[in-house]
């Protein structure tokens, strides 16, 4: 019975280990190179009730040092001439994460109440305009990428965003007022 048992267990060790291999480096890989990675898409689009949330990255490499040039759309495309949304400093969240490193470059946001009226076949667009955030507990390497992407001096790396829109309307008779539209795309930063 110890023997099945021992068994049983190495088994199962060896499924789990078959099943971590994967297309991408593991997390916290400090051999990942942004070679080792492959651009996916730049464009990427959810849609929600009456709503299109677009994300789009204008490149797919880009260089080191520089900033990158993302956005995000929101578009009404309901019933009604008009529609006012209600979102916090923005409806759009451009939070990522830099792969090679396993850095995640937060999005924060002040959350004051704002409305916005989108008319129907207008997109909203907004540009990301840098993001980021650290405490004096991390590292001091991960301090100064941060630095650098606060600065929108983006380094070397493959990186995910994973953005968002976020906002609500006036409650209607029969539907769902709250909306949280999700896309994910991604990019090279390459030494050049």
């Amino acid at each position: 019975m110890k023997r099945l048992l021992h068994f049983l267990l190495l088994l199962l060790t060896l499924l789990l280990a078959a099943c971590g291999t994967a297309e991408e480096p593991a997390n916290g890989d400090s051999s990942a190179s942004v070679e080792d990675y492959t651009v996916k898409t730049t464009e990427a689009e959810a849609t929600q009730g009456d709503f299109i949330y677009r994300l789009v990255s204008e490149k797919e490499e880009y260089a080191s040092g520089g900033p990158v040039e993302l956005y995000a759309e929101l578009e009404y495309i309901g019933d009604l001439e008009t529609i006012d949304i209600f979102h916090a400093a923005s409806p759009f969240y451009f939070p990522m994460e830099e792969k090679t490193r396993n850095y995640e470059i937060h999005y924060a946001m002040n959350e004051p109440l704002i409305t916005k009226t989108l008319t129907k076949g207008e997109p909203l667009r907004e540009q990301y305009a840098g993001s980021g955030g650290y405490s004096d507990q991390d590292d001091d390497a991960y301090i100064e990428f941060t630095k650098n992407i606060m600065n929108k001096q983006f380094l070397e790396g493959y990186y995910v965003v994973e953005g968002y829109a976020d906002f609500y309307t006036e409650p209607p008779e029969n539907g769902q007022p709250n909306y949280k539209l999700q896309a994910e795309i991604d990019f090279k930063v390459v030494d050049k």
